[in-house]
């Protein structure tokens, strides 16, 4: 074994036995793409070195986030008791998970995990502690009613209706049946009311399919839908990937989500940099199949992460420029 083998086998351990505790009892389904097969081959061979029965899927890259999979995909993971979904594209916001998960299939999603997310950056967290700031916050969001992020600096200020809306706490740890975790990313995260997200909103740090954005990237949302996106070469890109399956509920805001691994690097892959703690971000597209609540079906779901911003949950100020506030745990 190589250097570089040896240090990835420490990482796909560490999210095959504690973030999935996957064990001698479990059927494990690895599904992958061909461009994602390193990563996969590593937590493959952990989940048999820890003895479950483990078996591999390999299957065309999708062409979009929330692109649904195919079906022999979605029997497969229906049939496990664990299923890692380590694609090229999420597959995180599926009616594939969606079913998988009621059957009791624990659901480790990791999209766009390159061989160096096993070694170092948010890998490195401790999932356990961090669970703990993601459940709170998890109850934070479901006992608001509103919520507004402002920057002054780049003219962001957009509010959210979160009433009657329950969060969720997406900690890296998925070992109870039915559970869904996404190593290395850790998160609390909420579905607004539909037609009720109004303002501006800055994207001033990555895309989810796009990378770390050049320039800013502004989007105007009028009654829970993206109006008009404005920029440069990623705000081109980002308005293609909504337009490129014709369905106008691309465009509807789907999702509030919060950044809370301290030691996540932003680096151009989706769960890493919707990972860093102090970074907030909101999503387009599908949520009805993954977030309690969610109204939208879509066949993609457009993570849009932003950094320097300070967050409103209700009168609580959970993040001021960019900085979490420990003390609004209290």
């Amino acid at each position: 074994m190589c250097i570089k083998d040896n240090l990835m086998s420490r990482g796909a351990m560490k999210i095959a036995r504690d973030c999935a505790g996957v064990s001698t009892e479990d059927i494990v389904a690895i599904v992958c793409d061909y461009a994602s097969f390193e990563v996969a081959n590593q937590v493959t061979k952990a989940c048999l070195a820890i003895g479950a029965c483990t078996n591999m899927i390999i299957f065309e890259p999708t062409k979009s986030h929330g692109t649904p999979p195919p079906d022999v995909v979605g029997a497969a993971i229906e049939k496990a008791t664990v299923a890692f979904l380590i694609t090229t594209k999420s597959m995180s916001h599926t009616s594939a998970v969606k079913a998988a998960r009621a059957l009791g299939c624990r659901i480790i999603t990791m999209p766009e995990v390159y061989p160096h997310m096993l070694v170092y950056g948010a890998i490195e967290a401790d999932f356990p502690a961090r669970s703990i700031v993601a459940c709170k916050v998890k109850d934070i969001l479901t006992n608001a009613k509103t919520a507004r992020i402002i920057c002054e600096e780049n003219g962001t200020d957009i509010s959210f209706s979160l009433e009657g809306r329950t969060g969720r706490a997406v900690d890296g740890i998925a070992t109870t049946p039915g559970s869904f975790a996404a190593p290395p990313n850790i998160e609390a995260c909420i579905a607004p009311v539909e037609e009720c997200t109004n303002g501006v909103f800055v994207i001033n740090a990555s895309i989810a399919g796009v990378g770390i954005v050049t320039e800013p990237v502004k989007l105007t949302v009028r009654n829970g839908v993206i109006e008009l996106i404005e920029g440069g070469n990623d705000a081109d890109l980002l308005e293609s990937i909504f337009t490129m399956h014709d369905n106008p509920n691309c465009f509807r805001i789907s999702e509030l989500g919060i950044g809370l691994n301290p030691n996540a690097i932003p680096c151009g892959t989706l769960l890493e940099d919707e990972a860093p703690l102090g970074t907030v971000h909101i999503a387009a597209g599908n949520n009805a199949s993954n977030f309690p609540g969610g109204q939208v079906s879509a066949p993609l779901h457009i993570d849009m992460i932003a950094k320097d911003a300070t967050l409103y949950i209700d009168d609580i100020m959970l993040l001021k420029d960019g900085v979490f506030q420990d003390e609004a745990l209290d």
